[in-house]
């Protein structure tokens, strides 16, 4: 689950080596590893062509197209710089290809079954231009397969930016650990599968690797799961937390319960709505198992929280936005109880992250912040947050150590980081969850989780994880109701999976 930058990887290559292990043999791995997932996807008297670039991405292809012709498989091979202007470990993988070198063709390619993009790696540092972005291109325009060698040729490992143009593969071929760049967008859409290979670094390479960038995740159970919710006999409804969430007023009341009906579906054992008096028959025409409560005010809900099994506050969805919401996430926030912001009790505090940042503070609050892009950008402006230039994990980090609490930056590339700055990627997920009330119902996953005794980061990091894999298993015609019906078949497989 570790994911590592290009600096943290260039750590582990000089580690390894450093350690006794050759830089050509970790080169021989990387290739026969490419030539593997290119004979799967090859017929069996499959041709391929194979572009190579002038370093250590190239000396991969030149061992692959080796490996592939040693194999039986036709391939031509093209090189975008002259093979004499290579060095090291590459030289030495160029020097081992026994067949012609080409230069790139200008205009098109030829007629293949798969191309094998060994052009640029991950450290690519400069935007593409000149003779390597029309061969980019022109690779685009054959619309024959890619296998991509470590990272498309173009997209930027540490961030998943596109470098002037990228290529788009249908598998990505990646070493060791995945990069920032494989799972952010756009990147990641342009990566296709990935497979990841060992390639012999070892255990202290890794290690060593991991001291340059120690608390970057991809997101899925193997991150969250020893903190997951687990029923024994002794359990029961009081013991599996009681989560409150708050309505908006009438006509504006479907949000909550979506995201009351996601909190009771993950396992809270006791949901409540509180609801403005005008709302509440119409909450109680849709509710039975999650209680109602009234609530007209911050008052109100001071009130309520005197009952301290009361573990978890949501506030947010279809709430209104104003002073009034503010004076209750003020309230919520003073409980010192967990709390999950999303929606409209974010935008109450658009440009003043400062001043949500010092309620939670004042009462100690658990809190998890669940912002998309739009919300982010409105509740975090002129802050760190926000700052030109920085990738999206370094903007969710920023804003988790501003505001002393997690933050869940939704989209196609969710990230999830703490203030003690572990930060996640999740890349599991569907885009038919892009549905009205799809994130109310995450809101409402994460204080159900939380609701049961998980950590906030962790509870962020599986609800988002739960979220993705319902949006997965339903597919096309997707709506909100459906995700949290589709939690049991989601958690039994979770429990299933820790059981094998």
């Amino acid at each position: 689950m570790h994911v590592l930058t290009t600096a943290a990887m260039r750590r582990v290559d000089a580690t390894a080596i450093d350690g006794g292990v050759p830089g050509l043999a970790l080169m021989e791995a990387a290739g026969a590893a490419v030539a593997d997932r290119a004979r799967a996807r090859l017929p069996t008297d499959g041709h391929a062509v194979v572009l190579c670039g002038p370093g250590n991405n190239g000396g991969d292809g030149f061992v692959a197209a080796r490996l592939l012709v040693e194999a039986g498989y036709a391939v031509d091979l093209f090189c975008l710089d002259s093979i004499s202007a290579l060095t090291g470990d590459a030289a030495l993988a160029a020097q081992a290809w026994m067949g012609p070198v080409r230069q790139p063709p200008s205009d098109a390619l030829p007629s293949c079954d798969l191309v094998i993009d060994a052009l640029f790696g991950a450290g690519l540092s400069r935007d593409l231009d000149g003779s390597a972005r029309a061969l980019v291109e022109a690779v685009n325009e054959a619309g024959i397969p890619v296998l991509a060698v470590d990272v498309p040729s173009g997209v930027d490992g540490d961030t998943g930016a596109v470098r002037g143009g990228a290529i788009q593969a249908v598998e990505t071929v990646t070493f060791v650990t995945f990069k920032p760049g494989h799972l952010l967008q756009p990147g990641r859409g342009l990566c296709g599968r990935l497979s990841l290979a060992d390639i012999g670094t070892g255990p202290e390479a890794l290690a060593a690797g991991l001291v340059v960038c120690p608390h970057l995740h991809r997101n899925g159970p193997d991150l969250w799961a020893p903190g997951f919710p687990r029923l024994t006999g002794a359990s029961h409804k009081y013991t599996r937390g009681h989560a409150l969430v708050l309505s908006g007023p009438a006509t504006k009341t479907g949000a909550a319960r979506l995201a009351a009906r996601g909190a009771l579906r993950v396992g809270a054992g006791l949901v409540t709505v509180a609801s403005p008096a005008a709302a509440l028959c119409e909450n109680a025409a849709h509710l039975t198992a999650i209680m109602l409560r009234p609530c007209e005010s911050a008052d109100d809900l001071d009130d309520l929280l005197t009952d301290e099994r009361l573990n978890v506050i949501l506030a947010g969805p279809g709430l209104g936005t104003g002073e009034p919401t503010r004076e209750r996430v003020a309230v919520a926030a003073s409980a010192g109880r967990g709390l999950v912001l999303d929606a409209d009790a974010l935008m109450s505090f658009a440009g003043q992250a400062l001043l949500l940042a010092a309620h939670l503070a004042d009462g100690q609050a658990h809190a998890v912040l669940t912002p998309h892009a739009g919300e982010f950008a409105r509740l975090f402006e002129n802050t760190d947050a926000t700052a030109e230039g920085a990738d999206k994990v370094a903007r969710t980090r920023a804003a988790a150590a501003l505001t002393g609490s997690v933050v869940v930056l939704k989209g196609a590339d969710t990230v999830i980081a703490s203030p003690d700055g572990r930060a996640a990627i999740n890349d599991h997920s569907s885009p038919y969850l892009g549905t009205a009330g799809s994130g109310d119902v995450l809101s409402g996953l994460i204080a159900g989780l939380m609701a049961q005794g998980m950590a906030p980061f962790e509870a962020a990091a599986a609800g988002v994880w739960l979220h993705g894999d319902a949006g997965l298993r339903h597919g096309p015609g997707l709506i909100a109701e459906d995700i949290p019906e589709l939690m049991p078949a989601v958690l039994r497989a979770v429990v299933e999976a820790e059981l094998r």
